[in-house]
């Protein structure tokens, strides 16, 4: 399994972005055997490239944060995924265009044409993911909607799925991220959210009534989240809107360790190849 951290110019943010890429491509099953016999060793590479998972942080977090909190490594090994991990700042990959950083661009358009570009991955969109924890699960369900013929499936894990109450925040809190000016920065007039492209709801409905296909979407959330009830409200109203929406809770509050779960649920969800794993220091074959 090849980790790779990449560093490269972005436009629409206008900067220079760092990227976590986990990559198959070194993958080694029965290569070690083959060249035993003779064979040429040849890298593992599916016909047509990898499908793709494009995994997004939470608020606080960066690129490296799958990596390090979680085991998504080896899941993606087992399954022959490549998994693409940028990093979003605070700003909930919305574009936020009087600072020229085009968050919601870059996740959605730039970010999967440059990974394209420089990695075997699949352009098909049944092969291209989008998924995400907490402000990385409204990023990947905003922008999986919004970006809805570049990918196929999306997984909100414990999303910051708030939209309805943004324009209910004040500034009367110690916690800058539930503050109205925070909302203003992030989402622009915090009373014209809803029933804007910053709505993923409001997105659902628009891509129903263009008649284009609709991504798959999985929902999942901790019992001891505060998020839950949003959660399950927009679960619910996706599936109503006529979705096809996998629901899941489990004991769990808002902590690596329910999402360290929840994106194993996220892998088997996914329309991957069975399991198998690859040589290595937990498989070595003897």
């Amino acid at each position: 399994m090849a980790l790779i951290t990449v560093n490269c110019f972005s436009s629409m943010l206008m900067r220079t972005v760092p990227i976590n890429v986990i990559l198959p491509v070194d993958k080694q099953v029965e290569a070690v055997r083959a060249e035993e016999d003779g064979a040429r060793y040849m890298p593992n590479e599916p016909t047509g490239g990898f499908k793709t998972l494009y995994l997004l942080h939470g608020i606080f977090g960066n690129y490296t944060d799958w990596v390090s909190g979680t085991c998504i490594q080896r899941w993606a090994e087992e399954r022959d995924l490549a998994v693409v991990m940028p990093s979003g700042d605070n700003m909930f990959y919305l574009d936020q265009p009087a600072a020229h950083d085009y968050y919601g661009r870059f996740i959605g358009e730039e970010l999967v044409a440059l990974t394209r570009a420089m990695f075997p991955l699949s352009r098909r969109r049944e092969d291209t993911f989008i998924g995400g924890l907490s402000m990385g699960g409204y990023g990947a369900l905003r922008n999986g909607l919004k970006y809805a013929d570049t990918f196929g499936a999306i997984a909100s894990m414990s999303g910051a799925l708030l939209v309805d109450g943004v324009s209910e925040r004040t500034d009367d809190t110690s916690t800058f991220f539930q503050s109205r000016r925070f909302a203003k920065a992030v989402y622009g007039d915090p009373d014209a959210v809803a029933g804007s492209d910053r709505d993923p709801l409001w997105l659902a409905g628009r891509l129903v009534a263009s008649g284009g296909p609709l991504p798959r979407i999985y929902v999942s959330c901790g019992t001891e989240d505060s998020l839950l009830a949003a959660n399950r409200d927009v679960a619910r109203e996706l599936d109503a809107q006529g979705f096809s929406v996998t629901y899941e809770e489990a004991a769990g509050g808002h902590t690596w360790e329910y999402w360290n779960r929840a994106i194993e649920r996220v892998v088997d969800w996914l329309p991957l190849d069975e399991p198998v794993m690859g040589i290595g220091s937990g498989n070595v074959h003897v």
